[in-house]
C-alpha cells in the first residue's frame, strides 16, 4: 500500500508540475501569437482550467510536506501536549472541510457536466470543478497519515514515560 501511495504522490507531483509549466507555455505563446496578429483565443481559457488544477495539487503537495504556511507565534509557547492535543483538534476540523469539499465537489462536477467552459467547445467546466474534490480527497487521505502518525508518536511517548517511572 506504502508503494502505491509513493507511485500516486509522484503522479500528483508530475501532473501539477506540468499544469504549473503547460499553463506558463500557453500564455506565453498566446502573447507572441498575438504580437504576431494571430491571437490564441482559447489559451488563456484553458490556462485558467490548468491553473485551477496546480493551485489544488499543489495545496495537497505542500500539506504533505509541512510547507503550508501557518501562524504558530501562540502556539509555540504552549507545552507539547497541549500543541499536540491542538494538532488533533485542526485534523478533525479539517476532516469536516474536506469531506464537505469532496462531497460537494463531486455534486457541483456533476451538476455542470453539460455546461461549456468559457464556451470551449466539447471542453466541459466539469474539468475545472473536479479539481476540487480530487485535490481535497488527497488532502483527506494526507490528513489521515498525519493524525495516525501524531497518534502513534504520542502512543510511543507515553509508553516510554510508563517504562521509566521509578
Amino acid at each position: 500500500m506504502k508503494a502505491f501511495y509513493d507511485y500516486l504522490c509522484r503522479i500528483e507531483s508530475f501532473v501539477a508540475w506540468s499544469t504549473l509549466w503547460t499553463m506558463v507555455a500557453l500564455i506565453f505563446a498566446a502573447g507572441i501569437a498575438r504580437l504576431c496578429l494571430y491571437p490564441i483565443n482559447w489559451a488563456i481559457d484553458m490556462s485558467t482550467c490548468l491553473f485551477a488544477w496546480s493551485c489544488f495539487l499543489s495545496a495537497d503537495i505542500a500539506w504533505r510536506q509541512d510547507k503550508l504556511m501557518n501562524v504558530d507565534i501562540l502556539i509555540k509557547k504552549f507545552p507539547e501536549s497541549v500543541r499536540r492535543y491542538l494538532r488533533l483538534v485542526n485534523y478533525t476540523i479539517l476532516f469536516g472541510f474536506l469531506a464537505y469539499l469532496v462531497i460537494f465537489g463531486i455534486w457541483l462536477s456533476y451538476t455542470t457536466r453539460a455546461r461549456t467552459f468559457q464556451g470551449i467547445p466539447g471542453f466541459s467546466y466539469t474539468w475545472v470543478t473536479l479539481s476540487v474534490p480530487v485535490a481535497a480527497f488527497l488532502m483527506f487521505i494526507n490528513t489521515i497519515i498525519k493524525f495516525k502518525r501524531d497518534f502513534q508518536s504520542a502512543e510511543a511517548r507515553d509508553r516510554m514515560d510508563i517504562d521509566h517511572r521509578p
